[in-house]
């Protein structure tokens, strides 16, 4: 299998194209990774060569250099070797969603939407008891959950309603999602995104970019929490979590030729001057 590789600068990519019958194949990603493998068919074998001729043609346009003559060869001695990332932890302890437990999440979220609207510190308060009480339910899906789903789903469309109806902060919201399985991450930006644009929804359109829920819930939060406020986690801890999250977005972001700094710039953070500094703490 011919393999190209190109480094340059942060990039650090290899592309390795082949043709099985009329199936044209490329794995891809940054070198020292498997990488992703992606599959075209065509209506026959001849079609499937041209498009791995065009390819090639392109890759070497691009700045990309074989390293093979024809079979698959090692990595080169002085190509970059990407840095052993420590995996990403559970987001939720394990543990079983009783009946009283589920009663006890669908209250706590019930007296936050009830307090939406009121003082800042009520809604923080109500926002970290039912998050309390979801992380008790062990990573549930609330649509899974009639106890929990319309209830849910009214809290999450409050991100976006106008500050008359008690709009629900999206730090608070993420910080909901983040004690919940991914796929009601998933629906809630599904939600939010055909809403106009707002300087909140910034984080999250930025951090969804990244084509994956789990890290982009997960940058999304750190992004959307504020330094100082009650609830909030410390700066350790903030820095503790990024440095576990950083190698997993770098990798994302280098598989489509991009890098953290070109990302963080470009998420417009407008007159948000606590967002533009957790963005310049992304690349410290």
């Amino acid at each position: 299998m011919r393999r190209f590789e190109f480094v340059e600068g942060t990039s650090s990519k290899f592309w390795q194209p082949e043709v099985q019958g009329n199936v044209f194949i490329v794995t891809f990603g940054r070198i020292g990774t498997a990488g992703q493998r992606k599959e075209k068919g065509f209506p026959d074998a001849a079609a499937a060569e041209r498009e791995y001729e065009k390819k090639i043609a392109e890759k070497v346009r691009e700045g990309y250099r074989e390293v093979t003559d024809g079979a698959a060869a090692p990595t080169p001695a002085a190509a970059p070797v990407a840095p052993q990332k420590p995996p990403l932890p559970r987001r939720v302890p394990s543990a079983t969603p009783t009946p009283e437990l589920l009663k006890a999440a669908a209250d706590a979220l019930a007296g936050l939407r009830a307090r939406l609207g009121w003082r800042s510190w009520e809604v923080t308060s109500r926002a970290r008891s039912a998050r309390r009480a979801l992380r008790a339910l062990g990573g549930v899906d609330p649509a899974a959950h009639a106890e929990l789903s319309g209830t849910f789903d009214a809290l999450m469309a409050r991100v976006v309603a106008s500050p008359k109806e008690g709009r629900l902060p999206l730090r608070h919201a993420l910080g909901l999602l983040n004690e919940l399985d991914v796929a009601a991450y998933s629906r809630a930006v599904d939600v939010w995104r055909r809403a106009p644009e707002t300087a909140a929804l910034t984080v999250v359109r930025g951090a969804e970019s990244l084509g994956v829920p789990e890290l982009s819930l997960r940058l999304g939060l750190l992004l959307a929490e504020r330094p100082g406020m009650k609830g909030s986690a410390s700066e350790e801890g903030w820095a503790k979590r990024w440095s576990v999250l950083r190698p997993h977005v770098e990798e994302k972001l280098s598989e489509s030729g991009g890098s953290l700094a070109d990302w963080a710039k470009g998420v417009n953070a407008g007159s948000d001057t606590q967002l533009a500094g957790r963005l310049a703490r992304l690349e410290a």
